[in-house]
């Protein structure tokens, strides 16, 4: 699941997921009041992500009362929620980690490097990772 408000981000992302060939569904969310409706409307195991990319600075609900939700719901804290945002603040990071967000990634200026770290988290993420069947 790919909770971002920025649409070259979107794109960036989803494209990446796609030249690395994810065969999962990518989800896409665009503020963190949808987001938050979209976990509590979740009726099947099906509907689980197995991942979750999020923006810090989202509109109508933050990225970190995002995190606070998933992190707190019992069905769905061991999901793994990366933070991916442009915010380098101690003061994000900090809070990302207190409420037990997986890792914190800012994101790259650069396309291409920003592309490379989007391969790099699914390498990762899906790849490497073990993460509990729901």
């Amino acid at each position: 699941m790919l909770i971002e408000d920025n649409e070259g981000d979107i794109l960036l992302t989803t494209e990446a997921f796609e030249e690395s060939k994810i065969v999962n569904k990518i989800t896409t969310i665009k503020d963190g009041k949808q987001a938050i409706n979209y976990f509590e409307a979740i009726r099947g195991k099906e509907d689980i992500p197995h991942l979750v990319l999020l923006d810090v600075n989202l509109p109508k609900v933050s990225g970190h009362e995002v995190l606070m939700y998933i992190k707190s719901n019992d069905k769905y804290k061991s999901i793994p929620v990366i933070m991916l945002t442009t915010s380098s603040s101690e003061k994000d990071i900090l809070q990302s980690y207190k409420n037990h967000v997986n890792c914190y990634i800012t994101k790259p200026i650069e396309v291409s490097d920003f592309m490379q770290a989007i391969t790099k988290i699914e390498d990762f993420w899906i790849n490497i990772v073990s993460i509990p069947t729901k």
